[in-house]
């Protein structure tokens, strides 16, 4: 049952009150998105609701990185570990706690960012300026695009316009916070370049939070006369301290305290995806990619005295076809691709054995539309991948912990099938499927329970289940709102179970839920955007059955008014609420309840051509919140990673 709270009261009296009207719409000026069949297509023939954060959108969000947005926009759970940057930020959708980057898939230009570790997506290459829009499914997109996506994808679409820009932003904010950011595109009939550069740095809310990012992004193309051929690349280094957690007692005495005041870690890297796109005949179009991504990880782990040099490859080739051969007189639309990834980790360690791990992954995936009548569409698709891993380790000492090696080669399939009836003004559609996910080589190490060593976690099966959905949407006038229920039960789900001190195959767990968004011009100069989503994650058997997944909270929501005054600027303000969760690891939820928070974002922008200013107040309340804690058995406490406190940031923005 729905919790009587007023914000989830609200939404769904706004939202009834706009199904009670109807409004014509045509269904072909539905949004054009990609992330739904991986070429552009119209969504209203797609059995889901896909959420469209738009370039005007991303500006009116007072945010500095992309996880602000996300987490401002999307009614999406962001967790991060502190400071302005986005660093190591989590992106969580449909309840996924400490597991969520591997079931959350996050793409750029429909290229897999998530590494094949349990490392952070590097959200520094992906400055704000560059974005276009972001396109979010949630729910299981693995048809299309394979493992981690059980809880949703994220496609984050950069700027390929190449209409003439010069600008440089300076920007100055609290916590010693300095940034420049540079853009640069031209084009012309023929070819076209975007470049984008970003430097910050900043001492942190937190003792040891100092961060400093430098990275330079960008794509060019030569148009041919029925398609184009592009190179897409981003460069990043980036250093920063690791102030760590800090237990319960520090948490509420002095939050910008740290108990590790000498741990750091610098990435530096690149990636490189050439490509082309061709149009073959009226009915035939191919795309294809191949993508190279490096990485090198130092960590210098002071109070462990570990110190740790990894380094990470990934190469990919992703060719598609998408074939519009109709049935008679109905229309009909086949995507048909393959997906190749070859990864290689290896890491160099002091004070801890080096160790090694290899992934490579292939899949063959096919997805077809049709219109049964001019309203009523069916989606069906299936995908066959296989994994096969490697991890080896070296020994630390043959009387303590030998070395081992080992390898698995894991296979398995999904299928989607969906109906959607659309008419003008609104669209429905239900939708049933299978998803899946591999371990990543992380978890590949496991652990002997009885010997006390460190083993090959060969018996590690991939995590699986089923979800089935239902939903819609409605426009009406200037509203228009999405709604959404669903349930995922899976099996043999991966996560890690402090009792064992290892990654394990969970008992059976299952989520369900709904989502509500509405979008919505009070007046010509006043907009209003609101998301809400509830989750119900809990284990269905075994040991903790009924017992709440840690880390997911049962309810959010998230509001955004923005008005826009003309030349006397345009002000937002933007609140999130997430409510209550169980303690990372609580399993057997015996260690109480970490608190849930509200914050407010205040943003002022004034377009003073060719200067625009702009001032942004994170946090307005000054609110002390973790976004993630835990509890840790040796020490018999909770752990804390405490929020940025009030923060004020001012930039310039000259475009010449």
């Amino acid at each position: 049952m729905f919790p009587r709270c007023s914000i989830v009261l609200s939404l769904l009296a706004l939202t009834a009150s706009f199904s009670a009207i109807a409004a014509e719409k045509d269904a072909d000026d539905a949004a054009i998105v990609v992330t739904a069949t991986r070429f552009s297509e119209a969504d209203y023939r797609v059995s889901s609701n896909i959420s469209v954060i738009t370039r005007q959108d991303i500006r009116n969000t007072p945010a500095q990185s992309l996880p602000d947005v996300l987490g401002s926009l999307a009614g999406i759970d962001v967790r991060q570990f502190g400071g302005s940057m986005g660093k190591d930020a989590t992106v969580d959708m449909r309840g996924f706690g400490s597991t969520a980057t591997s079931n959350t898939l996050i793409l750029v230009d429909g290229l897999r960012v998530n590494p094949v570790d349990l490392g952070s997506i590097i959200w520094s290459s992906l400055p704000l300026e560059s974005v276009e829009r972001i396109e979010i499914v949630r729910g299981s997109g693995t048809v299309l695009y394979g493992d981690g996506a059980t809880g949703g994808v994220i496609n984050i679409i950069t700027n390929k316009s190449g209409n003439p820009v010069a600008g440089v932003t300076a920007t100055l904010g609290s916590f010693g916070y300095k940034g420049v950011d540079v853009q640069l595109a031209n084009g012309n009939d023929r070819a076209y370049y975007n470049l984008f550069a970003k430097y910050a740095d900043a001492d942190g809310f937190r003792k040891n939070g100092q961060q400093d990012q430098k990275t330079a992004s960008g794509r060019a193309g030569y148009l041919l006369d029925h398609g184009e051929i592009f190179a897409d690349f981003a460069i990043y280094s980036e250093s920063s301290g690791l102030p760590g957690s800090i237990f319960s007692a520090a948490y509420h005495s002095d939050p910008r305290s740290t108990r590790f005041p000498r741990n750091t870690e610098d990435r530096d890297g690149y990636r490189i995806r050439p490509g082309i796109s061709y149009r073959v005949s009226e009915q035939v179009t191919l795309e294809a990619e191949a993508g190279r991504e490096h990485q090198i990880l130092k960590s210098s782990i002071v109070s462990s005295s570990f110190f740790s040099d990894r380094t990470r490859d990934t190469h990919s080739f992703t060719p598609r076809l998408r074939w519009r051969h109709g049935m008679g007189s109905l229309f009909s639309e086949t995507v048909i691709g393959t997906d190749f990834y070859d990864s290689d980790v290896s890491s160099h360690n002091l004070g801890a054995p080096d160790q090694g791990a290899t992934q490579k992954s292939s899949a063959v995936y096919l997805q077809n539309t049709t219109g049964i009548t001019s309203n009523l569409s069916l989606t069906l698709g299936g995908r066959e991948q296989r994994v096969k891993q490697t991890a080896s380790q070296d020994a630390y000492a043959a009387w303590f912990s030998p070395a081992f090696s080992g390898s698995s080669t894991r296979g398995r399939s999904a299928y989607d099938l969906g109906l959607t009836y659309a008419q003008k003004g609104w669209r429905i559609y239900a939708k049933t499927g299978t998803t899946f996910r591999f371990a990543n080589t992380d978890e590949l190490f496991g652990f002997d329970p009885v010997l006390f060593v460190p083993v090959f976690a060969g018996d590690l099966k991939p995590q699986h289940g089923t979800i089935n959905e239902a939903g819609g949407s409605v426009s009406v006038g200037s509203a228009n709102v999405r709604a959404s229920f669903y349930k995922l039960d899976l099996t043999d789900e991966i996560g890690y179970d402090g009792a064992v001190g290892a990654n394990i195959n969970l008992a059976p767990t299952r989520r369900k839920g709904a989502e509500l968004e509405a979008d919505w011009k009070l007046a010509n100069s006043v907009f209003l955007k609101t998301s809400y989503a509830y989750i119900d994650a809990s284990f269905r058997e075994g040991t903790y059955a009924g017992k709440e997944i840690p880390l997911v909270a049962r309810n959010q929501a998230n509001a955004q008014l923005t008005w826009h005054t003309g030349r006397t600027g345009s002000y937002t303000a933007a609140a999130r609420y997430v409510g209550d969760r169980r303690y990372g690891s609580d399993f057997t939820n015996s260690q109480g309840i970490l608190s849930g928070y509200f914050t407010l974002d205040l943003q002022a922008v004034w377009d003073l051509k060719p200067w625009k200013i702009a001032a942004k107040v994170l946090n307005a309340t000054d609110k002390k919140y973790s976004p993630f804690a835990g509890y840790s058995s040796t020490f018999s406490d909770t752990y804390f990673y405490p929020a940025d406190g009030r923060s004020i940031f001012v930039s310039g923005r000259y475009d010449f």
